[in-house]
């Protein structure tokens, strides 16, 4: 009878050796410190990190022939050449591990900063929406914004000259530094300079307020509807009732003065119809009179001798009058 797999494996506990592992090693991390995102002529060190007792680290750059065989890659002084993307691996014995994930190493301040805003604007109350806009005056076709905190950027290949980021339904989460990045796609690893700094806020309304809020109001309304409902019958004991009596009071006196002087401006619209009728009546009698008699007319003279060539002068003087 063949001893069991775990029989075996005891028994190689027991003589201190362990069965040799099939198949390639877990893969390690790689990390960039203290970002991936390094400006020119800026520190920065890359670090490869597998489990204890490694044998050997490899460190290389893709899309090149270029590696070294250590866990810690420092470079003082960031250039141009040694953006793009890298990746490590380790050795136990003869096996090798898989690869890391790979690490984009980005060099920033390439170019100039492009410019970033908010919209509607930089303080947004909590579920709604906001756009974050990255514009620049070259004409690059990527944009990257970038939150201090996160790990990696976020990438919008938008448009030209310009990028959204919009940010739906924001929370608590959503607040912080922000900065965005353009650069082009035939150079993916050569960025611009991070734009000034955009600071989101985010305002909170929790429902404990808001119920609180609900509460108060209903409680208010419920308080002046019972004391509505619950009045005393003798609205005179209560601070309502002389009030009330003040102003009906008030309607009454105003309702007898508009009647007092509408009475009296009737009977002057009265008199003064009354006078006008006494002076048409005095106006027919008047023209019923008869007309005194006319004057009679003055004697004509004759001049001198008794001629035919005279005039009257009271015709003559009559015209000319």
């Amino acid at each position: 009878m063949s001893p069991s797999p775990t029989a075996l494996f005891c028994l190689g506990l027991c003589l201190g050796r362990v069965p040799a592992q099939s198949g390639p090693l877990p893969k390690p991390s790689l990390q960039a410190l203290p970002s991936s995102l390094v400006p020119l002529e800026k520190p920065v060190t890359l670090r490869c990190q597998g489990p204890p007792g490694v044998d050997l680290y490899r460190l290389e750059k893709l899309s090149s022939s270029r590696y070294q065989d250590q866990a810690v890659l420092f470079i003082p002084a960031m250039k141009r050449s040694l953006a793009g993307r890298y990746r490590c691996s380790y050795q136990n014995g003869s096996l090798w591990s898989l690869p890391s994930d790979q690490l984009e190493l980005v060099a920033t301040g390439v170019f100039a900063k492009p410019s970033l805003s908010a919209q509607p604007g930089p303080a947004v109350s909590s579920g709604g929406d906001v756009t974050l806009q990255c514009q620049t005056r070259y004409g690059f076709d990527q944009f990257a914004l970038y939150k201090e905190g996160d790990p990696a950027p976020y990438k919008n290949p938008e448009r030209w000259y310009r990028a959204s980021f919009p940010i739906i339904t924001v929370t608590a989460a959503h607040s912080g530094t922000y900065r965005c990045y353009s650069f082009s796609s035939r150079d993916p690893y050569l960025w611009s300079a991070p734009s000034d700094p955009l600071e989101l806020v985010v305002t909170e309304f929790s429902e404990a307020t808001a119920e609180l809020t609900v509460s108060f109001t209903n409680e208010v309304f419920t308080t002046e509807t019972s004391r509505s409902i619950t009045a005393s019958p003798k609205e005179s004991d209560s601070p309502a009732g002389p009030a009330r009596q003040y102003y009906t009071k008030g309607n009454l006196v105003r309702i007898c003065l508009g009647a007092v002087i509408l009475i009296i401006l009737a009977g002057f619209l009265a008199e003064d119809w009354h006078s006008r009728r006494k002076r048409l009546r005095h106006r027919g009698r008047a023209v019923q009179r008869p007309l005194p008699p006319l004057p009679p007319l003055p004697l004509t003279r004759k001049s001198n001798g008794g001629q035919d060539g005279g005039r009257q002068d009271v015709h003559s003087r009559g015209l000319c009058s």
